[in-house]
């Protein structure tokens, strides 16, 4: 389905020469949101309005260059407006189809001086996003050195920030908040009302991250180094402000990122498979044979050789294109072109860890030799972030992975700006803090409201680990991350082994612990990784949160809670047509002794029931499980 409609203004530049100002209006597909766009002489702004309702302003065209290339204020010479109505599926997602409807604003720019530039609107009804494009001989070969692009709030509102990909997340206020927070960043109006800052199609760029505003109440933000144009294509990426009104629907609503992001270049996807990894912790064959034969029978897609496989990761002496074991992790042998026939022969795909100093020497070897030992896919370990280059490198390797055939799971500090869209080959990133840093159930809520607004998120899921029912709310929580945290591909049981692999000798993580097959092991298994609907119900930042996903026809709806013991209600009547065709499981904490095993019951609906209460333990999770009944 694909609707598109230009409507072309131009608008005379004599007249538009002997006024100070220039004013538009948008409105958003179903009226929503409107804004309210003037050019002044030294900036463009942007009123968003949710009906009366004034939510922010927004000021662009705040920007130096290493030379003055600019003279005089800025006037339109014309302007164009678009509306668009289509939709698209992605390769994998949180939803089987993607609906793009906007009207979009473009205002073509001269300063006094006749130098050139564009600003591109977009008004959704999930948001407001921008960018700005150079004209390429104006600006030949310029440098922006700063942006200070500003949003700005009438009242000191809340908002949540991290100063890192995997910082922790503090509550503070627009005016407190000290340094440079990661994007995306929510900040609340009032009760009824949020607001998501950040930015899509960050591609050879360097990155935006907010800091407090220098004018006003507000955020503004802050570039990790500067741009030259030329690199960057001559434009900008695209600057966003999500609206809901409750977090979890600007979570819900985050193929809106997706949609500032150019369609698939992958014509042949078919190789592209989302699904479970287990990371295999001992590097030896005895290990890997016993990874794999456990993959193999719990539906698990791939095993991972994670840090350690061709020698210390941080020595630039270690050779990617070779197999020799770190001896601090492992004592081996690891025979790994017999571990990948093995593997082939279980329908299990084999993924290799590459630590960023064997990728900046070796990627245009590793790539095609990888793809001729029959390796799926690469996990890039601490890759550079931030700054321009490292931006362009970032995503040039992912490009060059795609003519291999090779996926692609960035780690460490990387966050998503909707790449996965154009290159599909980039199944899931870092970024986030995940089980590796054993954080609190209310950090994995506040994880959830805020950085899982812009993408996929590799958590590290843990289930027999200690630190699971000794820091993060017991196993029955493990099972509500596994839904609620989205990642096509979905790292579990990271720091366990399967039971009939060998001790490992060394490696990352405290004490191992042994999978042990049960039932409840092949629940945790079979959750999937990839989504038909998602739906985001109740919930509150740092407290709880109610997600429902669905697979097919079965729904599985995943409840956090950090608090104390609550009831949380599941609106049946937005998931089923009728409740009573359907029976649930329910995986669920009994007490608040989070080594007590998961309980499991089955549920039956009357006809009519349009909802289940439910009863959380503190600090706890708990999984539903809907069916379809085919007694």
């Amino acid at each position: 389905m694909q609707k598109t409609y230009l409507f072309l203004c131009l608008l005379l530049l004599p007249l538009l020469a002997r006024a100070e100002k220039t004013q538009f209006t948008m409105q958003s597909p179903s009226k929503t949101l409107d804004a309210k766009v003037q050019v002044t002489n030294n900036h463009l702004e942007m009123a968003l309005f949710a009906g009366a309702e004034k939510l922010l302003t927004t000021k662009t065209l705040q920007f130096d260059l290493d030379k003055p290339l600019v003279d005089g204020g800025w006037q339109v010479v014309q302007a164009s407006r678009q509306y668009v109505d289509e939709s698209w599926q992605p390769v994998y997602g949180e939803r089987s189809q993607v609906i793009d409807r906007y009207h979009a604003l473009t205002l073509s720019l001269a300063a006094g001086n006749g130098k050139e530039m564009t600003v591109e609107m977009r008004l959704y009804d999930e948001g407001f996003a921008f960018r700005y494009a150079f004209d390429k001989l104006d600006f030949w070969n310029a440098t922006l050195t700063d942006e200070r692009t500003q949003f700005l709030f009438a009242d000191d509102c809340r908002t949540w920030v991290t100063p890192t990909a995997q910082g922790t997340y503090v509550e503070t206020t627009l005016s407190a908040q000290q340094g440079e927070g990661d994007r995306p960043q929510v900040v609340r109006l009032n009760d009824h009302r949020y607001v998501a800052i950040g930015e899509a199609a960050l591609v050879d760029y360097a990155r935006m991250k907010l800091k407090k505003s220098e004018e006003g109440i507000g955020l503004q933000s802050a570039l990790s180094g500067k741009v030259n144009l030329h690199l960057a294509g001559y434009r900008s990426p695209w600057r966003y402000v999500m609206v809901a009104e409750h977090p979890g629907e600007l979570v819900e609503h985050n193929y809106f990122v997706l949609n500032l992001n150019e369609p698939n270049q992958i014509a042949n996807t078919s190789w592209i498979k989302p699904g479970q990894v287990l990371r295999e912790v001992t590097l030896t064959t005895a290990g890997s044979i016993a990874a794999i034969d456990f993959a193999a029978e719990n539906n698990i897609a791939y095993v991972e050789f994670d840090a350690g496989w061709y020698g210390a990761e941080e020595d630039t002496l270690s050779d990617a294109t070779q197999v020799n074991v770190d001896p601090a992790r492992s004592k081996g042998p690891l025979d790994l072109p017999k571990v990948i026939d093995y593997a082939n022969s279980k329908g299990v795909g084999i993924l290799v860890y590459v630590n960023k100093k064997a990728l900046h020497r070796q990627l245009d070897v590793i790539l095609p030799l990888y793809k001729q030992w029959g390796i799926k896919g690469i996990k890039f370990g601490f890759v550079n972030v931030g700054d321009q280059y490292a931006t362009a490198w970032l995503h040039q390797a992912i490009r060059k992975a795609a003519k291999y055939e090779l996926m692609v799971d960035v780690h460490d500090e990387y966050r998503p700006t909707g790449y996965s869209r154009t290159y599909p080959n980039l199944i899931t990133q870092e970024g986030i803090r995940g089980d590796e840093e054993s954080p609190a159930l209310d950090q994995t809520i506040y994880t959830l409201y805020n950085r899982m607004i812009c993408g996929a998120g590799d958590y590290t899921n843990c289930y027999f680990a200690e630190r699971v029912t000794e820091k993060m709310g017991g196993r029955a929580a493990q099972f509500a991350k596994r839904i609620a945290i989205y990642s096509p591909w979905q790292f579990i049981f990271w720091y366990d082994r399967p039971y009939k692999a060998p001790p490992r000798a060394g490696g990352a993580g405290a004490t191992e612990s042994v999978i042990q097959p049960d039932a409840l092991t092949d629940f945790y298994c079979s959750i999937p990784t990839v989504w038909d609907d998602t739906r985001f119900f109740d919930g509150e930042m740092g407290q709880y949160a109610v997600v429902a996903r669905r697979s097919a026809l079965d729904w599985y709806v995943s409840v956090l809670n950090a608090g104390e013991k609550r009831q949380v209600v599941v609106p049946l009547n937005e998931l089923l047509k009728d409740a009573s065709r359907y029976e649930a499981t329910l995986y669920y904490q009994p007490s608040d002794k989070k080594k007590e095993e998961i309980k499991v019951k089955t549920i039956r609906f009357s006809k009519g029931q349009e909802q289940l209460v439910l009863d959380v333990v503190g600090n706890s999770g708990c999984v539903l499980h809907l069916t379809l009944d085919r007694k």
